[in-house]
């Protein structure tokens, strides 16, 4: 009788500190179980290999204390990101203006060609004022911050330090069920989202991979940051003096981006709690020595890999966008273009979330690559026919002062970058990645619920405030 009792009573046993274990709250079942394997692991070692004790105060074990450490190591990664930034944003400027030139002088090669050919006014303005000029728009754009955000990101990668990245944010994701790497695939759509999503494959978990993929597009991509950063320094920059302009501006951006950081996390929290329920898995996370980098393997990584794979998507979906944005706002119905129309029925949603029904048109006809929004609504506003872009940043403050923007429009059309839908580019990503249809459609809608939502709260709290 003994014999049979004793096994139940330990399994009784067992249970009991399973339960106790997984209610813990400092604890989770699973850190504990990796935590005991590493120990015993730790303890078999020591009995079958020898050897010389070496010293604790070497140089990487004494930059991982600084690197990993509370104090140092989130202020850092901020630094180090945000250098990153400034390098791809400053650096960017000179090769986009040359690339434009270039793409936009063949443009008018082009049109002598259609014209020596005895082509159609209606057939040029398609495919030359339309599609080539959208696909020229996307790759001057889009082009020179990848190739200088890819080839650091893949440096910082190669020397060993992103690693150092997840294993600094794996606590704040876990409080939220989701992983730490989720914040290396963050860092990567800093880039672009689509590159991003891609990145998530790094996370070992379906379900964690899914929450990363989902909310990757909260974080701003290179292609808004030009709108940001022109409505940052018309609206908010501008109204300080010529000194303080850029420092507010930047200071304004910096904001934009906490304030997806914070979306992020508040969408993976309530994900987990949700319709993907579940506890976050341990990040077993080996730290690598640091080693210096391989510059071939960064270059082929960063340009072949990431950059020339996603601007090839993105040219795939900007072609045909820049042809039909060139019928819309070239065909007529009475005195208006297609274009005025569409804008006119949007006007009333576009009004209650702060922003015009031009305004909105040009968010959503700039589905294919968020870099033709600005261009598509000076179109719009200018009644032009074709997407332009101005010399300066003063005419393009007097454009639409012209058309009734206020610090409210600017505020609601910051926010609705910020957290808008994703790019085609990044839906055909997710599409690849998740192999379902269910998942990016709600990559699509999450983002567009919460773009709406937050900006109809801010115009109409501003509005019944007496501040608009």
């Amino acid at each position: 009788m003994s014999g049979t009792v004793k096994p139940m009573t330990t399994l009784a046993n067992i249970c009991a500190e399973a339960d106790k274990i997984r209610l813990s709250s400092d604890n989770t079942l699973g850190d504990t179980i990796v935590s005991d394997i590493y120990a015993n692991a730790e303890q078999i070692a020591r009995k079958v290999v020898t050897h010389k004790k070496q010293e604790q105060s070497s140089w990487d074990t004494r930059l991982d204390d600084i690197l990993t450490s509370r104090l140092f190591g989130y202020p850092i990664m901020l630094a180090l990101l945000g250098t990153i930034f400034w390098l791809t944003i400053e650096g960017a400027n000179v090769p986009s203006g040359m690339i434009a030139d270039v793409l936009f002088v063949f443009q008018d090669q082009l049109t002598e060609w259609f014209t020596l050919a005895g082509a159609p006014a209606w057939l040029h303005g398609v495919l030359v004022l339309g599609l080539y000029r959208s696909l020229a728009w996307v790759v001057s754009v889009m082009l020179p911050p990848m190739a200088i955000f890819f080839p650091l990101f893949t440096l910082l990668e190669d020397l060993g330090y992103l690693p150092r990245v997840a294993f600094n944010m794996d606590s704040l994701f876990k409080s939220c069920r989701a992983c730490g790497k989720q914040a290396l695939t963050m860092c990567m759509g800093f880039g672009c989202n689509a590159a991003g999503i891609v990145s998530c494959r790094i996370i070992d978990s379906p379900r964690e991979r899914l929450i990363a993929m989902l909310t990757n597009n909260f974080v701003p991509c290179n292609g808004r940051f030009p709108t940001l950063i022109a409505i940052a320094s018309i609206f908010v920059g501008g109204a300080f003096a010529a000194e303080y302009e850029t420092v507010v501006a930047s200071l304004v951006i910096t904001t934009i981006v906490l304030l997806g950081i914070a979306t992020t996390f508040a969408v993976s929290w309530l994900l987990s709690h949700t319709i993907l329920k579940g506890e976050p898995s341990s990040l077993v996370l080996e730290l690598p020595p640091y080693r210096p980098p391989q510059i071939g393997a960064i270059i082929y990584r960063s340009l072949i890999d990431r950059t020339l794979f996603v601007l090839k998507r993105a040219v795939i979906m900007a072609a045909p966008a820049g042809a039909i944005t060139w019928i819309l706002g070239n065909v007529y119905i009475g005195d208006m273009s297609i274009l005025g129309h569409l804008a006119g029925w949007l006007q009333p949603l576009g009004y209650a979330i702060g922003l015009d029904g031009f305004i909105l048109l040009a968010f959503i006809l700039g589905l294919p690559a968020n870099e033709i929004v600005v261009p598509i609504l000076l179109m719009s506003y200018m009644s032009t026919g074709q997407m332009i872009e101005l010399d300066s940043l003063d005419e393009l403050r007097q454009v639409l002062l012209d058309h009734g923007w206020t610090w409210l429009t600017a505020v609601c059309s910051m926010l609705f970058c910020l957290l808008h839908w994703p790019c085609t580019t990044t839906l055909l990503s997710a599409y690849k990645e998740s192999g379902s249809i269910k998942w990016t459609f709600l990559s699509f809608l999450i983002p567009t619920l919460i773009a709406f939502a937050v900006c109809f709260v801010v115009a109409q709290t501003a509005r019944c405030l007496g501040l608009a």
